[in-house]
């Protein structure tokens, strides 16, 4: 039987991977990717598509690590996955990609309208995260001996 935390990482791996591939596949379409490439220093659509997947299972294992305990069935969990899809727009192409990029915090009006697109794409990420960690984690109810019983 394997532990609380790992059963919660394992969720979260998955969901964060299964998000991040809906989201990838839309970032392509709106040629996306080549920036995110940018992050290792290119500019291949492909190379793009990787980080931004590791970066999604990175995100998703963090979702499992801050809101497992959250997360009782399959409506807290997507409920609490778009939550972290809001969080992870403004934290992600607002904040920590311009600045890693050199053009430093996007938080004006222009900024903000630029990535509006990446919006929706954060949101679906965050509600397939949370629809699929709810689905594999299940966490354990804790189990009584009944030699812990007192005798009356």
């Amino acid at each position: 039987m394997e532990s609380f935390q790992v059963s919660a990482i394992k969720a979260g791996i998955w969901g964060g991977l299964a998000g991040g591939a809906v989201f990838g596949i839309m970032m392509g379409m709106m040629g996306m990717l080549p920036m995110v490439a940018l992050l290792i220093g290119s500019q291949s659509a492909g190379a793009g598509f990787i980080v931004h997947m590791i970066i999604s299972a990175m995100i998703g294992v963090m979702f499992a690590a801050v809101l497992n305990s959250q997360i009782t069935g399959m409506g807290s969990g997507v409920g609490w996955g778009l939550v972290y899809g809001a969080i992870w727009w403004v934290l992600g192409p607002l904040l920590i990609m311009p600045i890693l990029l050199g053009m430093g915090p996007q938080l004006s009006a222009a900024g903000i309208h630029a990535a509006l697109p990446s919006l929706w794409g954060h949101l679906i990420y965050g509600l397939i995260l949370g629809f699929i960690f709810s689905l594999l984690f299940r966490p354990t109810q804790p189990t009584h001996d009944i030699s812990d019983k007192p005798v009356t």
